[in-house]
């Protein structure tokens, strides 16, 4: 047996393998130690292997899924090894095979996947200054690919956030040191391009892949192809519901960096919390594939005039349709509704299990309607609500395989039985029957048997250990028939069987084993029909997805008060009296403003003291224009704008220290970033750039930055700072506009007003807030004197001084004596007359007025 294990881990290096021996998956040796740390099981020792005892921890069977998703969080790889071979039929060990390898990226099991979130498997291939992706969400069959420049790794891999990240052997860790993805590498022929042509044309079964836009593609390509070959070898079967490609283009969606998607707090907050975020205020969706097309669709922002404008109809019809409701009858239909995408994917994988199918069913039973609630709707927006509505015509087809071959509640496992309905077959109905008449036969025997020993608490009865048997009391043992031979012998009680119970035993028990084996090759086979089906499912998933989402847009636009963005073809963003969608949630009252943009107002220089609502304020015009771009209705009075390419923000302060940079080295690489690559058609918010240095590197940092957002990019820009000297940009370039976020004090306190006005802020009010977050009283006081001493001097009363350079002063450095210093070291004042004292001191005024 030992050597049987050794065989199947040598196949299996890196990863865990759990064993099957009877009701345990056992683990052996440096997979023992490692899974008893992760696990916390215990760690055993049995037998001997060259000597040394045999390390062993196992788990349950019945209770594996739980250790596998523990495991899976922590980003290891387990290969199942089951028996495949009959105990009973082998006279060596029983015969053993990896059916899947659970990794990650691979994840198709309900138990071990987070509903709202997709879990994708992503392979990279960096070919010079390119860089191919391919990912996979194997629960749903989406395969996408895309070619980008290599140095834009870190900005996909924050939009993707994939679970497991594939790589050839040879490349690089670079910026794949530090994320949470499970990294595997592969040996580089994986990614062979000619070889990959070969496997993504055998599985869609086309000639080349020049239909799905990926002829021309070479590093994407490569990636994808090792990706499907490590799918397929983890399910240990095909991937029959991967039927197509999808090429990505960068252009597709409104792009964002990673420090743009933390600082917004799209889907987690900055701190790594789950709320409060955009997401959270939004995800009221009733089912798990709402969730997760909303979350895709809030990280990538459309770009297609078309599509936006369909999904902002459709999200008015919605609303107009529901009334006061807000979409709650079309919630309510999908509430019931079962994860239909990952259904279809577990029954293409033929690891359905049949509550699925029982759910699947009863899902295709609301279809008609759901399609009649959207037909009502359609007449109002006949746009994407039809489509959506033809994705979701009844599939009668498939509902009546369903219902005549599933049992209305049928068991959680095949192996158990009680899954195909009564009637599908005659021969498991005609098995089931010889068990279902057992009670009745056994009620039968027992009064006949009573009547024959005269025995009146005579028994007959059933259990899984020793089967059915006839107990009488010891006292009772001496009047039973000679045909009786004892079975069992209890403290207080004789169990015997018959001749005629026995043979009853052996036509039971084998109805029961054939039953069972019936249920399985009867359930494979519909596995196998359903196959058939993939694609009309796959649509269906999608579409209610869509609606799902759809439908939490309209409810969320109506109970929150959202109104209806428009697009134009003019550059300008004007939004009346918008709202933070999140922090407006999070507060009692909270103050509407106003933000205009355009051609002649391209940047706003924003001023105000500190708590004061600048980062707020640029923060909710960057999601207004998102949720405006992703067909969503955003928190405003009004909302007109242009089409953006790309939002980016430098906000907050932050450091690297595994990468080695500082917090102004963070600065300065996000300030960098963002100058290379905004647009016109961009939206930038840059927050208090230049404070991570001194006081006038950092000004003229900040007032360099600023003045080439306006000259060279033109991008739409919302610039809040603390150096007011910034604010007479506005003197020399017309499209630069001041406002400011004023306070007032009241009694040597502080209160934010928290609207926006036009020109700059008087002050800062830095002491004060310092004086709200707790700082002593001395320290204020004190902060206050030298605060008026700077005022009265002035900040810089000479050249601010190089702390790397050698100046005059500086230790170390040349210095030559001035002329009146020496003069005064060579006079000796006790020596002299008052008269020579008197001429000295003409001297020294002389020496001033020259």
């Amino acid at each position: 047996m030992m050597q049987q294990y050794l065989r199947i881990k040598a196949q299996h290096p890196g990863m865990l393998v759990f064993y099957r021996m009877g009701d345990f998956y056992e683990l052996f040796f440096e997979d023992a130690e490692r899974a008893a740390r992760l696990l916390d099981i215990t760690l055993t020792r049995r037998g001997e292997s060259a000597g040394e005892p045999i390390k062993m921890a196992g788990v349950p069977h019945h209770a594996v899924e739980q250790y596998l998703a523990k495991l899976v969080k922590l980003g290891e790889s387990v290969a199942i090894c089951e028996q495949i071979g009959d105990p009973g039929a082998s006279r060596g060990p029983v015969e053993r095979k990896v059916t899947r390898i659970v990794t990650p990226g691979t994840l198709t099991d309900a138990a071990l996947l987070d509903s709202k979130r997709d879990n994708l498997l992503l392979a990279l291939f960096p070919q010079r200054s390119t860089l191919g992706l391919a990912w996979l969400s194997l629960s749903s069959g989406r395969f996408t690919v895309m070619e980008t420049a290599a140095g834009n790794l870190s900005l996909e891999l924050e939009r993707l956030a994939p679970a497991e990240i594939l790589v050839p052997e040879d490349a690089p860790a670079g910026e794949l040191n530090g994320r949470a993805a499970a990294l595997r590498r592969l040996p580089p022929w994986q990614f062979d391009r000619e070889a990959a042509v070969r496997t993504l044309t055998r599985q869609f079964e086309t000639l080349d892949l020049a239909g799905f836009g990926a002829g021309g593609l070479t590093a994407a390509v490569s990636a994808a192809g090792a990706l499907l070959e490590y799918a397929r070898a983890t399910q240990g079967t095909a991937i029959a519901h991967v039927k197509s490609l999808v090429v990505e283009q960068e252009r597709g969606y409104v792009r964002m960096d990673p420090a743009t998607r933390r600082n917004l707090e799209i889907t987690e907050t900055i701190r790594g919390d789950p709320a409060p975020t955009l997401y959270s205020v939004l995800d009221t969706c009733a089912t798990g594939m709402g969730s997760r097309f909303l979350r895709h669709s809030l990280h990538h922002p459309l770009t297609d005039r078309a599509a936006i404008a369909a999904r902002l109809e459709a999200v008015g019809a919605l609303i107009r349709g529901s009334g006061a409701g807000a979409a709650s009858p079309l919630h309510a239909m999908l509430g019931p509704c079962v994860d239909v995408e990952r259904i279809t994917a577990r029954i293409a994988l033929k690891s359905a299990r049949p509550r699925d199918l029982s759910g699947l069913r009863d899902t295709l039973k609301r279809l008609p309607e759901i399609g009649a609630v959207l037909a009502a709707f359609a007449e109002r927006a006949a746009g994407r609500i039809a489509e959506l509505a033809r994705a979701l015509a009844p599939q009668d087809d498939l509902l009546a395989m369903l219902d005549t071959a599933i049992k209305p509640e049928p068991g959680a496992l095949v192996r158990e039985g009680g899954v195909i309905a009564d009637g599908y077959d005659a021969e498991l109905d005609e098995l089931r029957a010889i068990q279902e008449n057992c009670g009745e036969f056994l009620t039968q025997l027992e009064a006949r048997e009573r009547a024959r020993t005269g025995i009146a608490n005579l028994r007959v009865e059933y259990n899984r250990v020793h089967g059915f048997y006839i107990e009488v009391t010891r006292a009772q043992s001496e009047n039973v028939p000679d045909d009786y031979r004892r079975r069992q012998t209890l403290k207080n009680a004789e169990r015997y069987i018959t001749p005629e119970l026995k043979a009853f035993e052996d036509k039971a028990l084998s109805a029961q084993e054939r039953a069972l084996a019936r249920e399985k090759f009867l359930y494979d086979r519909l596995l196998d029909a359903l196959a058939a089906h993939i694609a009309p499912l796959q649509a269906a998933a999608v579409a209610l997805a869509e609606l799902d989402m759809l439908a939490t847009f309209a409810e969320r636009a109506a109970a929150l008060d959202y109104c209806a963005p428009e697009f134009t073809g003019e550059p300008v963003i004007e939004i009346e009296a918008g709202r933070h969608p999140v922090v407006e949630r999070e507060v009692e009252n909270f103050i509407a403003n106003d933000t205009r943009m355009s051609g002649s107002r391209q940047m706003l220089i924003v001023t105000g003291p500190n708590m004061g609502g600048k980062s707020t304020y640029m923060r909710q015009a960057a999601l207004i224009a998102l949720l405006a771009h992703c067909g969503s209705f955003v928190p405003a009075k009004r909302a007109r704008l242009a089409l953006l390419d790309q939002i980016y923000t430098r906000i907050g302060a932050a450091d690297d220290l595994a990468g080695g940079r500082s917090t102004f080295m963070v600065e300065m690489t996000e300030a960098a970033y963002i100058l290379h690559h905004a647009s016109p058609a961009s939206l930038v918010l840059m927050d208090e750039i230049g404070r991570g240095t001194s006081t006038l590197d950092g000004l003229a940092l900040a007032w360099a930055i600023a003045r080439h957002l306006a000259e060279k990019n033109r991008s739409f820009t919302l610039f809040a700072t603390h150096y007011f000297e910034l604010t007479r940009l506005a003197e020399d370039f017309p499209q630069i506009v001041n406002v400011h976020l004023d306070a007032v004090e009241h009694k040597d306190k502080i209160v934010f007003l928290h609207s926006v006005e036009d020109g700059p802020a008087s002050r800062s009010y830095g002491l004060q807030v310092a004086a709200l977050a707790g700082v002593p009283g001395g320290v204020i006081r004190a902060a206050r004197r030298r605060l008026g001493e700077l005022e009265e001097h002035g900040l810089a009363a000479g050249p601010q001084r190089d702390l790397f350079g050698e100046t005059a002063g500086a230790p170390g450095a040349p210095q030559e004596e001035h002329p009146l210093l020496q003069l005064v070291r060579e006079l000796d004042p006790d020596a002299l007359t008052p008269k020579e004292a008197l001429e000295f001191l003409y001297r020294l005024k002389n020496w001033c007025e020259k």
